[in-house]
């Protein structure tokens, strides 16, 4: 048998990662290796490992597919795409007896984030699959803009992370996927025909585990990301003809493009043969347009809707103190430290795993505007945030860890998929009408 030498691929490539025993399979790894995380749905073996102050998502498979899973999660991360981040690949893997052992894919895990199962676990309301479908629509649409054909789109390759009463997805798994220039509308047709069946499935077993109600149609939920995917994939992309003097409509498209959450970059406009009418299509389309802006201004990293509603807290804040007349910037900065920042702090060590900060202080601005209304009183911020502490943080999971839940415990009734709050009315996507919400 010939002797074959452990290899570590990484781009940030951590000493720490030679001491873990990669000469035992991942399923048999010490207990106080790993960290304690939901796990979802998967024909590989998984494991959340703890080193030098992260958790890593672990994945045996085989070399060909981590090494070309590895290489396209890097070019969707430099693409500006939500794609959990990889880190490396181990190969070379042989057991005391020199057995050889499948090479491991590492990926960086996605701090409070959440497999579909475990937000179903937690809190299971009306709106929560609406939601779940509504994250993976906008995912698979910013996927396809920008070139990737999937393959096996489905919730449990999905992690979703809380936005502002909603959710973002990351793409976790893009074993069978493909990047192209563009996508022909048959790649996009059977990467939807392959989320209708998948999703249907994910929810039909969910439902028979219980954690979906009885009333509720899996199918209708399914179909529903057609929908709501084509609705979105129109107003991105569908031509649109204007008459010359109906400049303020284009105006009005790329806002609502804005408010979707895109930026243009790019618009192609052209007359007809006859020269009365103009043609508009974006020709560029790029995700995190709120985001973009309130990094700028503040320097936050967050979620898109969380974005949104810290943007129009500034805006507000900015109006209440009068100070419309002075710089954006340095109001930014002074709104970051009085409300945002201020906020964060005043909550205990102990409490701040609970959520991440961003959607920590949407809840509070909701929190505060539910008091407000009961009241019928303005309340103020730090009042608001003592009963929130006190009265509804304390009693959410910890989302930065969720110890103790283990979806793969919840009764399945297929295992044909791979891996890996909120109020009670459905939530059509940005800028639709909704008319396919259940």
């Amino acid at each position: 048998m010939t002797a074959r030498t452990l290899q570590i691929t990484s781009a940030t490539p951590d000493p720490a990662l030679l001491d873990l025993p990669w000469q035992v399979p991942l399923e048999q790894w010490p207990v106080n290796r790993l960290a304690t995380l939901p796990r979802g749905i998967s024909r590989h073996v998984v494991r959340f490992v703890q080193l030098s102050g992260h958790v890593l998502a672990a994945k045996e498979i085989t070399e060909s597919f981590a090494r070309r899973e590895y290489e396209l999660l890097r070019l969707l991360r430099r693409l500006g795409l939500p794609a959990v981040e990889p880190l490396g690949v181990v190969t070379g893997r042989v057991d005391a007896e020199g057995n050889d052992l499948d090479p491991v894919l590492l990926t960086r895990h996605l701090q409070f984030s959440l497999p579909y199962r475990a937000a179903f676990s937690q809190s299971y309301s009306a709106s929560t699959g609406v939601r779940l479908i509504d994250a993976l629509a906008i995912l698979l649409v910013r996927l396809h803009l920008s070139g990737f054909y999937w393959g096996d789109v489905s919730l449990s390759n999905v992690l979703f992370r809380r936005d502002a009463g909603a959710f973002a997805a990351y793409l976790v798994d893009a074993e069978t996927g493909d990047l192209h220039d563009t996508l022909s509308d048959g790649q996009r047709s059977h990467d939807l025909d392959v989320a209708h069946m998948n999703v249907a499935g994910e929810l039909m077993d969910l439902q028979a585990g219980g954690l979906l109600d009885e009333s509720t149609d899996p199918l209708e939920i399914a179909g529903s990301l057609l929908e709501r995917y084509s609705s979105l994939w129109s107003e991105l992309t569908a031509p649109e003809a204007f008459e010359p003097g109906d400049r303020w409509r284009v105006d009005a498209r790329i806002r609502r493009l804005n408010e979707l959450g895109f930026d243009v970059g790019e618009l192609n406009i052209a007359t007809d043969v006859t020269g009365t009418s103009i043609e508009i299509q974006p020709k560029v389309v790029d995700a995190g347009h709120h985001r973009r802006r309130l990094l700028r201004l503040t320097g936050l990293n967050v979620e898109e809707n969380q974005a949104r509603r810290l943007l129009n807290d500034l805006d507000t804040y900015r109006a209440a103190m009068d100070k419309q007349g002075v710089d954006e910037d340095v109001v930014a900065h002074e709104w970051l430290a009085r409300n945002f920042e201020a906020t964060v702090r005043a909550v205990p060590l102990e409490l701040r795993g609970k959520l991440a900060p961003a959607e920590l202080y949407h809840e509070v601005l909701e929190h505060r505007w539910y008091l407000s209304e009961n009241q019928g009183r303005d309340v103020g911020l730090d009042e608001a945030v003592s009963s929130y502490i006190g009265g509804v943080l304390v009693h959410k999971p910890d989302e930065a860890a969720v110890l103790g839940v283990d979806t793969e415990e919840i009764p399945v009734v297929s295992d044909m998929f791979d891996e890996d709050g909120l109020d009670a009315s459905p939530q059509p996507l940005p800028g639709t009408s909704g008319a396919s919400a259940n």
